[in-house]
């Protein structure tokens, strides 16, 4: 059975968090990774992007020239993509990039990427996580106490949408904070992406009981 490390806040070993057998065995294929990621990148896409073609760039309502005998090759308009302050040859428009992914594809994707950071033992858990007010030392003092000062991406995931500790973190570059999944709509809840990218992933317990308690029911009613 695989298990998680567990730590308090000042790095001591607590304990270790056994892995529901359903998850620590779950094993996902590269493609539904691949899908998932594509997915979420894609999503975030605005599509606003806008150039305009030669129709839209403003002046050329008559020819340069005439037709024949400039020994100038002909030309209809200098608002051809080839002059210039022309139009855009194949103009960006506006374009909606969403992509679907169904839940059964979410869901094997996000319990295999979890599944996998833990074998790795890139998976560790905190008993809880306290700040009394935002400052980022305290957020420092926490990693340093973990080992994680020098790791390149940190994930934190909290069991629910905490202000103070989003704050000391948020002046960290290598830091992401996220929340697990929960019905009041509050924070980011993390995804498969942010899973994959992160070197280190630190779960609060309550965050790492909440995530298993909705990947359990979900997999239950399906």
């Amino acid at each position: 059975m695989s298990k998680i490390s567990i730590f308090d806040a000042s790095g001591k070993a607590k304990g270790d968090h056994a892995i529901h057998e359903a998850i620590a065995a779950s094993d996902v294929s590269i493609h539904v990774l691949h899908r998932a990621v594509v997915t979420e990148e894609s999503n975030k896409r605005q599509g606003t992007q806008k150039t305009k073609s030669r129709s839209e760039a403003r002046g050329g309502g008559r020819k340069p020239y005439k037709q024949k005998k400039t020994g100038n090759a002909r030309q209809g308009t200098i608002r051809a993509p080839h002059y210039a302050h022309g139009g855009m040859a194949l103009a960006l428009t506006p374009r909606d990039h969403t992509k679907g992914l169904n839940k059964k594809e979410r869901r094997l994707a996000i319990i295999g990427a979890f599944a996998q950071k833990s074998a790795a033992g890139e998976v560790i858990a905190v008993d809880k996580i306290e700040f009394a007010e935002p400052k980022t030392k305290h957020a420092i003092a926490l990693l340093e106490s973990l080992g994680l000062a020098n790791v390149r991406r940190v994930l934190i995931v909290l069991a629910e949408h905490d202000p103070v500790i989003l704050r000391c973190f948020r002046n960290l570059p290598n830091v992401v904070v996220r929340t697990a999944p929960n019905r009041e709509g509050k924070g980011e809840p993390f995804s498969t992406r942010d899973l994959i990218v992160a070197h280190k992933v630190v779960f609060t317990k309550a965050a790492l009981d909440a995530s298993e308690a909705a990947w359990i029911k979900s997999e239950a009613g399906q």
